[in-house]
């Protein structure tokens, strides 16, 4: 292969703050990307964030790292999202979601105007809503326009389920379904240990009086883990960060891996003309397809719920 040939996996990152900077940092060293590039309105803090990371390359895997502008979406594979405005004293959730939105349509109109072949991830909150924003900003295909969704919050569930079972996380299979938010629940129906179900493995070798409590007790955990992750320490960035690796190297290596990020339904599980997360598959053109599998009753409600919980804050931004 000629180097005129050659393309460099090309990762542009907007927004440099404590997600956009962990991002790059654990990407850098996963050897995924062979050129991150970050934008942000602030290009100072840019090129410090870029400038340090840079001088760790000799630690990395060969990688390009530097600060970057609007001429980068045009050959990037994949521009990730986490610009976003901070709340304000006195200003509403609406007000800042307004901003919010605003931030996101300019990002967009930027990425198209460069007239990008990327597949755009988006991880700014609320995720879900800006997602839809953004697709429809791009009127592209809705598979090359994703959130970060669920994959985090699966990911705790995972976790939270592991230590409970004492069993490696890496055995252990559960989702976290809906919204990025308070309305987000756990598809138990799709869960399992070691291929079992998980309602019928904790009952009997995690020693589960009361698994339906437990249950409930482990799907507040995870809805309140962000909580008091930022009451700690005022923000969460690390297992973030990690998470939008493994998507990003989902599409930047074509892996098809089965992720709950945040897509457009357009009637799979009866719901349609909203972005949240079920379970779907992730590769070089973004979402490839959704897997649509069994819920029960109960979970299909809960989907039903959250999906109106985003178009109502979807209507009021109209």
């Amino acid at each position: 292969m000629t180097s005129d040939s050659w393309k460099a996996r090309k990762v542009v990152i907007v927004g440099a703050g404590a997600v956009g900077s962990t991002f790059a940092y654990a990407l850098a060293q996963s050897g995924i990307s062979d050129d991150i590039s970050l934008v942000d309105q602030n290009h100072e803090l840019a090129q410090g964030q870029a400038l340090d990371l840079a001088h760790g390359v000799p630690f990395f895997p060969s990688v390009t790292i530097h600060a970057g502008g609007v001429e980068d979406y045009a050959d990037a594979q994949v521009i990730v999202i986490a610009a976003g405005a901070k709340q304000q004293l006195g200003e509403s959730r609406l007000d800042l979601l307004q901003r919010n939105a605003a931030i996101t349509e300019s990002i967009v109109d930027d990425i198209v105007r460069k007239k990008s072949e990327c597949v755009i991830v988006l991880v700014s909150n609320p995720v879900d809503v800006l997602t839809y924003i953004a697709l429809k900003r791009t009127e592209w295909d809705r598979g090359r326009v994703l959130g970060s969704g669920t994959v985090l919050d699966s990911a705790r569930l995972r976790y939270f389920l592991s230590q409970r079972c004492d069993i490696d996380v890496h055995n252990v299979h559960a989702y976290i379904l809906g919204e990025h938010g308070d309305s987000e629940f756990a598809a138990w129906s799709m869960s399992n240990i070691a291929g079992m179900p998980i309602d019928e493995y904790c009952p009997i070798y995690a020693k589960c009086d009361d698994w339906k409590a437990e249950r409930n007790a482990l799907v507040e955990k995870v809805r309140n883990s962000a909580y008091h992750i930022i009451d700690y320490k005022g923000a969460t960035y690390f297992a973030i960060g990690l998470a939008l690796v493994h998507i990003v190297e989902a599409i930047l290596r074509n892996q098809r891996t089965v992720l709950t990020v945040s897509t457009l339904l357009t009637g799979e599980y009866g719901v349609d003309d909203v972005c949240l997360s079920v379970p779907a598959v992730v590769s070089r053109s973004g979402v490839e397809r959704i897997v649509e599998g069994k819920l029960s009753k109960v979970e299909r409600k809960s989907l039903a719920q959250s999906a109106l919980v985003l178009k109502d804050t979807l209507a009021k931004l109209r």
